[in-house]
């Protein structure tokens, strides 16, 4: 069973052709999303991509996934608020317009279950039987998945693990809410953590890397002054660390998982971010076997997305063939 899966990035159109039987990707190629030209011409380029993918496919396929960065309706396959693509995605008949210009069904699904999905079923938590997957970015999203299906919820929006509230009285959380963990430890406030130290003053080298401009600090600025030494940026890690331990502790209380799957640009930070993961779920993980359970950056690399959407455009298309 061949689909089609493309995961619609804040600045990447990531495609592949996938075989869902042996797990083996056909064909994949990436071109820039350039979504501040707006949902028409995103649109247009994510056909151009589609189309150029199943050219190259020795054989037809039966389906095609979009993993979308934020919420849709599953019954019409329009999205309805897509936070970090800067135009209006609010009502866009994504699914059906794809659809129509490729000829295939078209089934959409959040981008960070698209990642779970893709990495429970050929990636890291491949053989488990449940696997929560977790993606560090802009934002925090992830995933549960149980005997290879996705854990679907109300909407689909089952899995915004990010927007678990960690701590009651913590800073206020794009989604209206206070104290989520996206709040604590996303890309965005890992990056604000450092600006705070050098607005205060504080020495470390976060400074002197971007050359004293404050919006140039990123979670990899942070990273390198971490790995250089610096006890600042080891600190803040360590604190967004911290709080990720405390969300991963409560989803492996509540499933169970045999394994946690960590992707996204923040899991880049490596054991700076995945060892205070590990040491916090261990202090505070009491009723879970956890040696039984394993934390794991992901395995498939930037194709997680579009491996899980072109998974779930398949088993999306066997149950309306039913």
């Amino acid at each position: 069973m061949r689909c089609a899966g493309v995961d619609l990035g804040g600045t990447n159109l990531r495609g592949v052709i996938f075989d869902g039987e042996r797990g083996e990707v056909i064909v994949h190629a990436q071109i820039p999303t350039r979504a501040e030209e707006g949902p028409s011409a995103v649109i247009e380029r994510i056909i151009a991509l589609l189309r150029e993918l199943m050219d190259q496919s020795p054989a037809p396929i039966i389906a095609v996934g979009i993993g979308v960065p934020g919420l849709y309706d599953p019954r019409t396959q329009v999205t309805r608020f897509l936070p970090n693509l800067p135009t209006a995605w609010r009502g866009v008949p994504l699914g059906a317009e794809i659809e129509r210009a490729v000829g295939r069904p078209t089934f959409l699904i959040n981008d960070a279950r698209a990642f779970a999905l893709g990495e429970a079923t050929w990636g890291a938590g491949r053989g488990a039987s449940t696997v929560v997957g977790i993606t560090l970015g802009t934002g925090i999203g992830g995933g549960v998945v149980i005997e290879g299906r996705l854990l679907f919820g109300i909407d689909g929006t089952a899995g915004e693990v990010g927007h678990q509230i960690i701590n009651p009285h913590g800073p206020p959380c794009g989604c209206g809410s206070r104290g989520c963990l996206e709040a604590h430890a996303s890309g965005p406030a890992i990056a604000a953590a450092g600006m705070k130290a050098v607005r205060q003053g504080r020495t470390t080298q976060i400074r002197d890397l971007v050359k004293g401009d404050l919006n140039a600090i990123t979670p990899e600025v942070i990273v390198r002054a971490a790995e250089s030494g610096d006890p600042v940026a080891q600190e803040i890690l360590e604190e967004a660390g911290f709080y990720l331990g405390i969300g991963v502790a409560n989803l492996i209380t509540l499933f169970s998982p045999e394994v946690v799957v960590i992707g996204g640009g923040v899991a880049r930070a490596g054991e700076w971010i995945l060892g205070p993961i590990r040491r916090v779920v261990a202090e505070r993980c009491r009723v879970t076997p956890l040696e039984r359970v394993r934390i794991l950056p992901a395995a498939l690399g930037g194709l997680s997305g579009a491996i899980g959407a072109a998974i779930w455009a398949g088993q999306q298309a066997s149950l309306r063939a039913r």
